[in-house]
């Protein structure tokens, strides 16, 4: 018996799992509501939560959206996990604080003496967690499916598919598509391609 494990994105909960269930008929479908915000204490539920299915399980299938996406590749797991399903997912977390600090004109010296910055658009950026970002950078070994929005307003283009390049992942693009996939058209979009992906 196979398992697929839901990882949210940033303000999004284990219940999307339900949308999947449908898309997966032979397998279970669970969604991780993870309590922490920092890679490294998300991380340690994505791996506990994953080594516990593992052992109940024969494979394990992994969908993970936007910042999920990143929490699982840093959390070590990809001997545990069978395949991957990533949608608009974070692939370089440093690039992207660094962009949010260049949207609000914060400077990484700036940022080294405060710690913590909240931003205008909401974002806090922290100095502890650019820092391990730098120091833990990602390795990923999974057969992954990629699906991203081309107007995706955090992750680049030419980032996505530099990602997909390195870790030789099937990249797929919707020239409508956008970071969240939420309109009827994305979301028909995204069961389409889980269903020509399975």
């Amino acid at each position: 018996m196979n398992i697929v494990l839901y990882l949210h994105g940033k303000g999004g909960s284990a219940t999307e799992a339900e949308h999947y269930k449908p898309l997966f008929p032979f397998c279970d479908v669970v969604g991780l509501d993870y309590k922490c915000n920092t890679p490294w204490e998300t991380g340690t539920e994505i791996n506990e939560t994953i080594k516990f299915l593992k052992a109940s399980y024969d494979r394990v299938i992994l969908i993970a959206n936007s910042i999920g996406a990143f929490f699982c590749m840093n959390a070590g797991v990809d001997k545990f996990i069978w395949k991957a399903y990533f949608i608009s997912p974070v692939v370089d977390m440093e690039k992207l604080i660094l962009d949010m600090m260049a949207w609000s004109n914060i400077t990484e010296s700036e940022l080294h003496k405060q710690g913590i910055i909240q931003t205008d658009f909401g974002e806090e950026l922290s100095w502890e967690y650019l820092s391990y970002v730098r120091e833990h950078p990602i390795k990923w070994n999974v057969p992954t499916e990629i699906l991203y929005g081309y107007n995706d307003n955090l992750t680049a283009y030419d980032t996505i598919t530099e990602f997909s390049r390195k870790y030789n992942a099937q990249l797929t693009v919707m020239e409508n598509g956008e970071h969240w996939f939420h309109t009827e058209e994305q979301m028909r979009f995204l069961d389409d391609w889980i269903g020509c992906k399975t």
